[in-house]
Parts: structure tokens; sequence; C-alpha cells
């Protein structure tokens, strides 16, 4: 067990050289190279040589959640330009939002959004009131109107605006269930051929539903990492996934999460002692020290400078080996993010 209050906001900090920073996808999903990380190794591999890596009787658990258009433009009924980005969609006439605009849009504000429909600004809402509650007026569903009139929200390392090709590489091939405004990115590097390649080998996959926020991209801005806190984020985990994760136990194989975002939801739902199947919130923060529960093994993208992803996966290999694995990375020229 470490004492993670020892650790500081510095030493979750890097500086990846900006032309390593992935602007377009790989051509081809599988196509991305590999850094497998062990004790005391690095091995430099292909994506495509993940099934390698796997044994029959392990499991994988992917995030089958769907990215929505969630970027919005608009003008405040007073003329102002305002740009909306969907937190969450609550019901089909409410939503959470980040809203830019030159001046804040005080309650009773209307929002007209791409000339198609008008939001309502009913208040701040969310743990620091870092969002603004929205109100549909008039006729319509908002999930509907907002997929018919949003734009992708690609993530802010990203300098284009969405493509037609992001329309479907920002999507993992098994997106199902609709409600992220993020995608769960370690999961963009498989394509049907390698899940199928991995069921025949003996490889079991399941599922769960964890909605991305727009906040797993907020640095954490607090120097000592025990006051940051975290955003809230829904998932539901099936109980056909806590008995394949039972089988696997059973039979002594490893539980492999699929992104940060599979990882955060097992390990939530498992707080209480034992995996629980169901739908909830949580707000985990995992830093060094943390005793994992769930998972054995983690498939992962690099990750942002002073995130909590990053604290994540340095909890998870040990920030020695995180430090050293990303040096290696700069290094070789791996494309980060």
């Amino acid at each position: 067990m470490t004492d993670f209050s020892a650790y500081t906001l510095s030493d979750f900090d890097f500086e990846p050289p900006p032309e390593l920073i992935a602007q377009h996808p790989a051509a081809d999903r599988t196509a991305s190279r590999l850094l497998h990380v062990k004790p005391g190794a690095l091995h430099d591999r292909r994506f495509s040589e993940l099934p390698e890596l796997v044994r029959p009787g392990d499991l994988l658990v992917f995030n089958d959640t769907k990215v929505i258009k969630a970027r919005l433009f608009g003008r405040k009924d007073s003329g102002g330009q305002v740009e909306v980005m969907v937190e969450r969609i609550v019901d089909a006439r409410h939503a959470v939002a980040q809203v830019r605009a030159s001046k804040s849009p005080k309650p009773g504000t209307r929002i007209i959004v791409e000339d198609a429909f008008t939001f309502l600004v009913n208040g701040r809402t969310g743990a620091a009131s870092e969002f603004f509650a929205l109100e549909l007026e008039g006729p319509g569903d908002l999930h509907t109107l907002i997929e018919q009139n949003g734009r992708l929200p690609l993530p802010p390392y990203i300098s284009h605006a969405a493509e037609v090709e992001d329309e479907t590489r920002y999507q993992t091939v098994f997106a199902q269930h609709v409600g992220a405004v993020a995608a769960p990115t370690a999961g963009l590097h498989f394509d049907q051929a390698m899940l199928d390649h991995l069921q025949e080998s003996g490889v079991d996959l399941a599922w769960l539903t964890l909605h991305v926020g727009a906040g797993t991209f907020q640095p954490v801005r607090v120097h000592n990492i025990t006051e940051h806190r975290m955003h809230s984020e829904r998932f539901d985990i099936p109980e056909a996934t806590v008995a394949a994760i039972e089988r696997t136990r059973a039979r002594q194989g490893r539980v492999i999460a699929v992104g940060t975002t599979s990882l955060r939801a097992l390990e939530s739902a498992a707080q209480g002692g034992e995996l629980r199947a169901g739908k909830a919130e949580t707000d985990i923060f995992i830093t060094p020290g943390y005793q994992f529960k769930v998972v054995d093994r983690l498939i992962t993208n690099f990750h942002l400078p002073k995130s909590t992803l990053l604290m994540l996966v340095s909890a998870f290999a040990g920030t020695d080996t995180i430090r050293s694995a990303y040096r290696h990375a700069v290094a070789e020229r791996y494309r980060f993010f």
C-alpha cells in the first residue's frame, strides 16, 4: 500500500512532443503500435499482435457506450454567440451542459441552437456549479434533435474540426448505448475481425456501459491531489458480465479491462466488497495505493499529463513503471492520445 498523499501534481506531469499527438487515426484500426508493459520489461509490438498476449480462458471487458453529437452552436435571444457542449442528456427534455459565451447566461436566458430548437437556461448545476441545467422548449425529443443538429465533440488535443472520417472512426465498432461525449479510446483499436479471432481462440468477451463525460479531459489543477474532486459518470454492468467474470475467476483466467472506463466501472461496482450488476454513478478517483478488486490486466491508450487517468495507470502498473514506459514511448516515437 502506497500513501498517495505523498504525491503531488508534478509527479504526473510530462511534455509529449506536439508532433507525436495523433491528429488522425491509423489507416486500419488494428495498425497502431502497442507497448507491452510488464514488471521490469517493455516490449514494442503492434496492436494486431494483441491476441498473442491473451490466453484461452481470459476475459476482455469492453465499454459499449456511443458518442453523441454533443457540440452545438447557437445564439442567445439577445444575439450573443454561444457554444454548448452537452455533458449529459438527462431525459427527453433536459440536459446538463457547458456553455461558452462572452457573458455567462443567466437563468431564464433562451439559447437558439442551430436555428433548429431552443434551450431555456434553468441555472447552474454540478459539484462546482461548472455546468448549466438546460430545458428544451417546444416540441421534439432532445436525443433526436442533438443527433440531427450537433457535431461530434472531438477531444481538445485534436486541432481540426470533425470530418466525415471522424464520424466513423471516433466510435468503437461495438458502440451501442448512446450517451457519451467522448469515446472510450482503447476500444477504438479493435475491429470486428479481431473480436472474432479472440473468441475463436477461446477468449471471452463481455460488455458494460460507462457514458464518458467531458471531465475526462480536464487536468487536475490542485498541487495536492488529495484535494481533487472527480466528475461523476453513469455506468451499467449487466448480470451477464458479472457472471462472465465469476466464470473467469473459477477457471483462473484473467479479467482484462479494455480502457480505463471499463476499469473504473468494474472497480466502482465492487466497492462494497463484491462485484454487483446494475446501474449507478461513479466518481471514483484511483491513485497510487489503490487496491484493485476486479481487474488483472489493462489495455489503455497513453494519457494526458496531469490527468486522473495518468494517476490511474500509475496506480495499476506502478508510478516508476509508467514513467519508464512513457519515456520509452516518446523516445521510440509512439503516437499519443
